[in-house]
Formats: C-alpha cells, structure tokens, sequence
C-alpha cells in the first residue's frame, strides 16, 4: 500500500511515517496543501491523509480541487475540528472519512486500510473507461471512439471493456475466456480470434491509429502504436 499524508506539523509526519512504514505500508509526505496536491496529482496512491489547516491550501481546498481534476483516492482528513458543520463541509468537498485529532494509531491503520479496499473496490465499478480516445459508459453501455458512436453486442462491449481494464497488459486466451466468457479455454475453438476480429471491424479499421494488438503466442494487448 502506498499513501500520501499532507499534514505541516513535522512531529506529526514523522511519527505517522514511522509507525505506517512498520506496517509495510509506502509513505510520501508533503507539509502544505499546495505541495500535497502536486504529488497527488502526480503519483498513484491507495489513501490520501490530510490536514485542513495547512499552509497555502486547506485540506477542504485540496479535497475539493483533487476531486475536480477526476482525481478519486480515497481522501481522510485529520483535523482537530470535531464540529458537525466540519466534518459535513469535508464531506461535501468531497472526502471519504474524517478523524479527529488526537487519535489512536491502531484506528487510523483501520480506517486506512478500510478506504484502501473501498477504493479498489471502486476502481471496478468506474461507469466510465477510456484509453487513447476511446471511451466507455457502463451505465448506458455505449462505446464511442473519437466521438463516433461504435454500436456492440454485449459480448463485444464486454471484451473491450476487458481489455480496457488491462490496457497494456497482455492477456491470454484462457483468461479471456475465463473473466469475459466465464468459461475454462477449449483450445478447440476460435470464438476469441472471432470476437477479437469483430472488434477491429468495428474499433480500429475505420481509423488510423491501431488499439488491439495480436501478441503471437501469447494473447492480445490494448496499446497505441509506437
């Protein structure tokens, strides 16, 4: 796990990042919000933890700036406010959880490890998915490719939304077959390579760049072309 904490009392920083490295867990720090939302932007977290007093930029400033960009790490504040209208203004900005200071270690590794899992559940239920310029709806099961409207057969929509899942990771046949067709691989049959070729008909040839790619041997990867 790798977090971000966002806090400008260094003992605080220090201490966290103690205690959280000797659970294993990644620490990057940043002691005010303007610093804190540079490295959110640019790094890849599982939790953010920040102040809302900080210099620069509040914690509610940073939540709300972050969640602008479609930025959505789960996000805990820590504060000593503990009023209702706070924690309901956190909220609001778009956070995830809220602790008061002070507090215990051991509940903060909870509600750490809590939002974690939350946020990799989360992950799986994005309604939209995009790579390069195509772009999926889950909800309205629509798939457009630089603005045009590509119409698929659920197992069509199904495969690509795969594949867009594992953008630039080569994936087999059998595991096609197993998380797409939920079915074991009967080397016996083309329906993969079947369905791999409606989707380049309808996906890649009516446009210039490529987006599947056969990897002889070894399955298909979404890519753009070098």
């Amino acid at each position: 796990m790798k977090i971000l904490i966002v806090e400008d009392e260094v003992k605080t920083v220090q201490s966290l990042k103690k205690g959280l490295e000797e659970h294993q867990i990644e620490v990057e720090f940043a002691y005010d919000g303007l610093t804190g939302k540079r490295i959110a932007e640019e790094g890849n977290f599982d939790v953010i933890i920040s102040d809302v007093v900080m210099p620069k930029m509040t914690g509610f400033e940073l939540v709300k700036s972050l969640r602008s960009v479609g930025n959505d790490t789960p996000i805990l504040l820590l504060t000593a406010m503990g009023a209702t209208d706070d924690k309901v203004v956190g909220f609001e900005a778009g956070a995830d959880d809220y602790l008061v200071k002070p507090f215990e270690f051991k509940e903060l590794l909870v509600r750490i490890r809590a939002l974690a899992r939350r946020g990799k559940d989360g992950s799986q239920v994005k309604t939209i998915l995009s790579f390069s310029d195509l772009e999926m709806n889950l909800d309205a099961k629509t798939c457009h490719r630089s603005g045009k409207k590509i119409d698929l057969t659920p197992k069509e929509f199904a495969l690509i939304e795969y594949l867009i899942r594992n953008q630039g990771r080569v994936v087999s046949k059998s595991e096609i077959a197993e998380k797409v067709w939920d079915i074991n691989f009967d080397t016996g049959t083309n329906v993969i390579e079947v369905y791999v070729s409606y989707l380049r008909n309808k996906l890649d040839r009516p446009f210039d760049k490529k987006l599947i790619h056969t990897m002889f041997g070894l399955g298909y990867v979404l890519k753009e072309e070098e």
